[in-house]
């Protein structure tokens, strides 16, 4: 049942200023009508050379900004100015116990108390290199060959590690704010959150996102990858059992089209299906109306094999005679055109960079939460102008209109 927000906040704070039971505490999200100024702090206790600090981690759209507070009149000053912002949840680990507020649209407190069954022992080292959202330790990391049996990266997987923490730190913030908003709805046992991951591969992503969802964050989870090769679903479902993910995570072997799911996915997430597979995903996802979605894709042949058989607007021959520009522009008319549909359906669209270009050439995402609002009529009149231009049809234009 809700109860008063200050009443809350008094306990939270409790928990935080306890340096000897406080394991990690994570704020995020905003309170309706609210801005904030992060979109996540961490805190945890840490012990360094003059004894124990608070380290205090804020995050905001490009970096994070590391800071200790020691203890006493420090650690509280830091403690109530992350509590006097408009943060619209709270997780906290202690040794025993794990404590989730919830802030709801009345600005009442939703606060779950639960035993925290501890897995690996606290540690308060110093940690100086960047706080990442899945430790290198985690039994999926190993489990996937991106860390050695000893729970370090492995040399020559450094820049898939690099690609797991950036895509964790894409999907933290976009389900936080579909669960502040209550586009999603808060996970519960009853009603664990839906994920369904589309074209998944070898799911070393999947893994990272299921391991984060229901280890790092404690939410109820129901999570499904979807691949068209039975080895892939066999090997992958071998590991999940071995990592004790149970009923929390399982794969089927299925085309993206053909794929069926019990409930309709809160998340879809497609990550580097090729070329018109990510459409597949896309338009599967629209169908669903699927609150939330994040597409990484992959190589873009289809609108490319067009653009080769039709004569380019003027005076754009000059970018379609070479080979290699035909290639990288069709691949960004391909995404462009695909954020376009999605607002016509409903979605508002952001093409971001979910990692440096040094780690992958494919790094760019579609990240689309549905509004349900109706798109205004200059988004239908780009795109009808554009791909009368360039004559040409996009692959999730004709799945949507079959």
């Amino acid at each position: 049942m809700p109860e008063p927000l200050s009443q809350a906040l008094a306990r939270v704070r409790e928990e935080l200023l306890d340096s000897e039971r406080l394991v990690r505490a994570v704020a995020a999200g905003r309170r309706r009508g609210h801005e904030v100024a992060w979109r996540r702090a961490e805190l945890r206790y840490v012990d360094v050379r003059a004894g124990r600090v608070l380290q205090v981690t804020t995050y905001d759209e490009h970096q994070a900004h590391t800071r200790n507070a020691a203890l006493g009149p420090e650690a509280e000053e830091a403690v109530d100015g992350l509590l006097a912002t408009a943060f619209g949840n709270w997780h906290l680990d202690s040794v025993d116990e794990t404590l989730q507020l919830r802030v709801t649209k009345k600005g009442d407190a939703l606060l779950h108390v639960r035993p925290r069954v501890a897995e690996q022992p606290v540690s308060r080292e110093h940690d100086r290199e960047k706080p990442r959202l899945l430790p290198a330790e985690d039994p999926v990391l190993k489990a996937v060959g991106i860390a050695d049996h000893q729970g370090r990266i492995k040399p020559t997987r450094q820049a898939k590690y690099r690609q797991v923490d950036e895509f964790l730190r894409v999907l933290e913030p976009a389900l936080d704010r579909a669960l502040d908003t209550g586009l999603v709805p808060l996970p519960t046992d009853e009603r664990p959150l839906r994920v369904v991951d589309l074209g998944c591969g070898n799911a070393y992503l999947t893994f990272a996102a299921a391991s984060y969802l229901a280890n790092v964050r404690k939410l109820p989870l129901r999570m499904t990858g979807i691949d068209l090769r039975p080895q892939a679903r066999d090997r992958n479902t071998k590991l999940a059992t071995g990592l004790g993910f149970g009923g929390q995570l399982a794969f089927a072997a299925s085309s993206i089209a053909a794929a069926e799911l019990e409930e309709a996915p809160d998340l879809v997430l497609s990550l580097h299906a090729c070329d018109t597979a990510t459409d597949d995903a896309l338009a599967r996802a629209v169908r669903w109306q699927a609150p939330l979605i994040l597409a990484a894709p992959c190589c873009h042949h289809d609108i490319q094999a067009q653009l080769s058989k039709v004569e380019p607007p003027e005076p754009y021959t000059m970018i379609i005679r070479h080979g290699i520009l035909r290639e990288r522009f069709a691949d960004v008319l391909t995404d462009a055109l695909r954020a376009s549909i999605l607002r016509q359906h409903g979605y508002r669209v952001d093409t971001i960079q979910f990692v440096g270009s040094e780690h992958t050439p494919r790094n760019i995402m579609l990240r689309a939460t549905r509004t349900g609002a109706e798109a205004g009529e200059n988004i239908g009149e780009e795109y009808a102008d554009m791909t009368k231009q360039w004559n040409v049809r996009p692959a999730l234009a004709r799945l949507l209109d079959a």
